[in-house]
């Protein structure tokens, strides 16, 4: 790529700044959105996706609170583990521990608003960033997989260089982080209730705070539906 080609690219993305879709498009991707996390076959190979960025919050939420990151881990089973190295009590753990159901939903809030701001473009570069920042702290083979795989249909939607293609995927990625933020969180619900032996945030939140796991769960639920319900409202006004 030379100098001009790549002014060229950036000068278009420039111009489509601030345009606006039309309201069957918002309507058309929330749709395909919502319908994608409510399919039995399709969201659990969508999942992946909620998964990166959950565990993203995880370690986004690490290395704020200045912890040390060790790994992050993407499984094929749209689970996922991040590990960090800190003191095992404290804020800094809790935050932790807290930011990876949060992550979704506030991520397709923030998205929300940024779309509504006129910036999609802003949204896809900065899903890019973010995937580039967490491809550094990725330790398996499947999660890297993932993760180079999600960041390379932004980059050949961005580098297709049409309007269209680009508002359609800027609002599908968050019609999906809003409703797959909340999906989760029932799973999380549910999944405690059949196994309650097995280790979740939720629990372990209960364990260094001593507030019970289902208020963390409830926690979890009023932040995913008051996104869904406050990123709605600013993606269709």
């Amino acid at each position: 790529m030379t100098a001009g080609q790549w002014w060229h690219h950036l000068s278009a993305w420039a111009a489509r700044q601030g345009q606006p879709p039309s309201h069957i498009l918002v309507l058309a991707t929330g749709l395909l959105a919502a319908a994608a996390v409510a399919s039995h076959r399709v969201w659990p190979v969508a999942r992946t996706v909620v998964t990166i960025a959950h565990e993203g919050g995880h370690a986004l939420a690490a290395v704020v609170t200045g912890r040390r990151l060790h790994s992050v881990r993407v499984l094929h089973s749209s689970a996922g583990v991040t590990v960090s190295e800190g003191s095992p009590a404290g804020p800094g753990i809790i935050f932790t521990a807290l930011a990876g159901y949060l992550a979704a939903p506030l991520l397709g809030l923030g998205a929300a608003a940024l779309l509504a701001a006129g910036h999609l473009l802003s949204v896809l570069l900065l899903a890019l960033a973010g995937l580039a920042g967490l491809a550094m702290s990725i330790r398996n083979a499947y999660g890297l997989l993932a993760v180079f795989l999600t960041a390379a249909a932004i980059v050949a939607v961005l580098w297709q260089g049409s309007a269209l293609p680009e508002a359609a995927l800027g609002y599908v990625m968050t019609w999906f982080l809003l409703f797959g933020g909340l999906r989760p969180v029932l799973e999380l619900r549910r999944g405690r209730r059949q196994r309650p032996g097995v280790s979740n945030d939720a629990d372990q939140l209960a364990r260094l705070t001593g507030l019970p796991g289902g208020f963390w769960v409830g926690v979890f639920a009023l932040v995913a539906a008051g996104a869904v319900t406050l990123g709605g409202w600013l993606l269709v006004a």
